[in-house]
């Protein structure tokens, strides 16, 4: 289990709209070597992969994020992309595209990958497989099919009130190569691109993703968050422009400080398992799960692209419901004991009739035997 470390990365204060807050990611200099561009569907569409013989699966792919270490970095890297203008909904059509693989090598030193598949994918592979012990509590077809077909349910960004308005409005700092979203002061998710022209071009893409339950309800049920202030006490000593530029600048350092150790905690205090999933040159993507450990604790799933000194090139994170880190917490324990309903049921405090309710609350009920 390995942490995520920003390295490289400032914050920069943060724009609020409602209930959303953007916090801006800022780089020195850019990664080099390594650039990001958007390949276009055709739209909104839903997109069906093939990850292997007779096994695919079906989602919501708006666009593919393609990965050039070739040292080019001339395409454009958001043709299509399309900003609310305030008019009512339009209706639709889902086209459908198939792809190959959630990660594809392309001709020369490129890689297109889907953004946040390869992540949400890992999750839903999570013991796959089901019962790796044929407990006379589980059913012929959990032993035989295992927890297919897995599914889950996001939202689009376009339905997190007050995002695609924020995403409008606020400025774009010079050198900005990320952005971390929140919803109610509760992380939604993290963005981070190599260079700051990938990030001007990719920026609008936000509301394409997908977020969680969580993110959505806080977003229209939630009360408007405070902004960023810089407060400069009277008779601070100031006396000139560069004392008074000295003292603005003290505060946006504070507000950085308080950013790492309150806002972002989560994400990054936290440990991941980190799964390799294509190398390139001397760069890799990696996707990553948290520890299901419930503790009341927001958790991340995500993807991303380090150098080879492990610094972060491109970072994308999904934030799990609760009910999602419940599944997998639920699944780890099951597995941790064997599968076997008894043992998992001491791991976890409570009797095996109550366990097997909440493998049934959790969806998993085709796995029992239907007198368990």
């Amino acid at each position: 289990m390995n942490r995520l470390e920003l390295t490289g990365l400032s914050v920069r204060p943060a724009q609020v709209w409602g209930g959303v807050r953007l916090v801006p990611l800022v780089r020195e200099e850019p990664v080099e070597g390594l650039r990001l561009h958007r390949e276009v569907y055709g739209g909104f569409g839903t997109g069906l992969v093939e990850a292997g013989p007779r096994t695919h699966y079906t989602s919501y792919i708006p666009h593919g994020f393609v990965a050039d270490w070739s040292g080019g970095g001339t395409r454009s890297a958001a043709y299509g992309t399309q900003l609310d203008d305030g008019g009512p909904p339009r209706t639709v059509r889902l086209p459908r595209h198939r792809h190959h693989r959630m990660a594809k090598r392309q001709p020369g030193d490129r890689l297109r990958f889907l953004p946040l598949h390869l992540a949400l994918e890992g999750y839903l592979s999570l013991h796959f497989g089901g019962p790796s012990v044929a407990w006379e509590e589980w059913s012929r077809q959990a032993l035989r099919e295992g927890l297919s077909p897995r599914a889950e349910d996001a939202f689009l960004g376009w339905s997190v009130r007050g995002l695609g308005d924020a995403l409008r409005v606020f400025e774009i700092h010079p050198g900005q190569c990320g952005v971390m979203v929140y919803v109610s002061d509760a992380l939604a998710g993290a963005f981070v691109v190599p260079h700051p022209a990938d990030y001007r071009l990719l920026h609008a893409t936000l509301v394409e993703d997908l977020y969680g339950e969580l993110v959505h309800q806080y977003a229209m049920y939630g009360a408007p968050v405070a902004e960023f202030a810089a407060r400069i006490r009277d008779g601070a000593g100031l006396r000139t422009l560069g004392d008074l530029r000295a003292a603005a600048v003290a505060q946006e350092r504070a507000w950085a400080e308080a950013h790492g150790s309150l806002f972002a905690r989560e994400l990054l205090d936290s440990s991941y398992g980190f799964e390799r999933v294509y190398r390139m040159g001397s760069f890799t993507l990696w996707r990553f799960l948290p520890p299901f450990v419930r503790d009341g604790s927001g958790r991340h799933i995500g993807e991303t692209i380090t150098d080879h000194r492990g610094r972060v090139a491109y970072l994308k994170t999904f934030r799990l419901s609760d009910a999602q880190i419940r599944r997998g917490h639920l699944l780890h324990t099951l597995s941790d004991a064997q599968w076997s309903l008894s043992s998992a049921a001491v791991a976890l405090g409570t009797s095996e009739q109550e366990l097997a309710r909440r493998v049934r609350a959790a969806g998993f009920a085709a796995l029992l035997k239907g007198h368990v």
